[in-house]
């Protein structure tokens, strides 16, 4: 994982925007864009893939034409693409908005990827089950302030960067500390792990859970009307093989389910709409684990230019 990890970070601020499939990203990603001469920067492990459009909601050519947008229709859908490789390929894009003169707008719902492009892409050393379940109960039990303060005596520089209210990474720098007998912030110096991004501001979009639900229903359906039975049929066509991974994701599994008999269409569009709520719930708890993002209901806009014109206005004066 050499290639990204080796790199200086970037500096410059970056602004990103996530949240559950259909809650509104790009609507507001286009907003801010135009108001604060942004470029939208792909944050997902799908729009990667050509000729995968409809399936994969990716933005309409009036979309690009208005706002230009990366990292959209990057590999074939037989192509292996990695994490690393998206590190890279997102820092380097970054990079070259800023070099335009403009502001790089991270959009999507892959958290892995975000992950990765705000902790660096970091080799966790093995941590034995016992460590793990003794630090759970201990966090049950003495609370998340007694290990807080405990991290800071172990590894006070991976305390500085964490937030006291961060459940997930304070476990994390525990066990390593515990399993190892080293910090986090030794293991990370001595696989020169940076992450790629230093000044981010993380908005999220989050809605009614009803509300939400709905919008995906109303997606799939038009989904279906706007041809994703045929762009699957075309990609069986082009000689993609079914089992891909690309091919296996939502949607796509879908439609391959209709082709080959195993559902009729109502019963291939009810799957659909009940795997993708599934999914907007597990990208919910992924991400609200994270107490840096701020929250936002997609109609919160006067709010979130505010936020937006905060940030950029403090990481100037820095």
């Amino acid at each position: 994982m050499g290639g990204p990890a080796t790199e200086s970070p970037l500096t410059e601020p970056v602004l990103i925007l996530i949240g559950p499939t259909a809650v509104g990203k790009t609507a507001l990603s286009l907003a801010l864009a135009e108001r604060f001469s942004c470029e939208i920067v792909g944050l997902d492990s799908m729009q990667i893939y050509r000729h995968m459009d409809i399936g994969t909601a990716k933005a309409t050519a009036g979309e690009r034409a208005w706002v230009p947008h990366h990292l959209l229709d990057v590999v074939e859908p037989d192509e292996e693409y990695h994490v690393a490789r998206y590190v890279a390929d997102a820092t380097k894009v970054c990079r070259q908005i800023v070099g335009r003169g403009n502001r790089p707008l991270l959009v999507g719902g892959t958290g892995l990827y975000l992950k990765s492009l705000l902790e660096g892409l970091f080799e966790i050393p093995t941590v034995p089950e016992p460590v793990r379940a003794s630090l759970r109960q201990r966090l049950a039990e003495e609370g998340r302030a007694v290990l807080f303060a405990e991290l800071s005596l172990c590894d006070p520089e991976s305390a500085g960067r964490i937030h006291p209210n961060d459940t997930h990474r304070l476990l994390r720098a525990m066990e390593i500390f515990q399993a190892t007998g080293r910090s986090w912030s030794e293991h990370l110096r001595a696989q020169q792990v940076r992450p790629a991004l230093t000044k981010v501001l993380q908005l999220g979009l989050r809605s009614e859970r009803s509300a939400l639900y709905e919008r995906i229903n109303l997606r799939v359906e038009r989904m279906a009307a706007g041809g994703l039975l045929a762009e699957v049929e075309k990609l069986l066509a082009m000689g993609y093989d079914p089992c891909l991974k690309a091919m296996q994701s939502i949607g796509y599994r879908h439609m391959l389910q209709f082709i080959q008999g195993q559902w009729d269409w109502d019963e291939t569009l009810f799957q659909l709409a009940r795997d993708t709520r599934r999914y907007a719930k597990r990208q919910m708890t992924w991400f609200g684990s994270d107490p840096q993002i701020r929250w936002f209901a997609p109609t919160d806009t006067p709010a979130i230019f505010d936020c937006v014109e905060a940030f950029f206005a403090g990481a100037q004066g820095k």
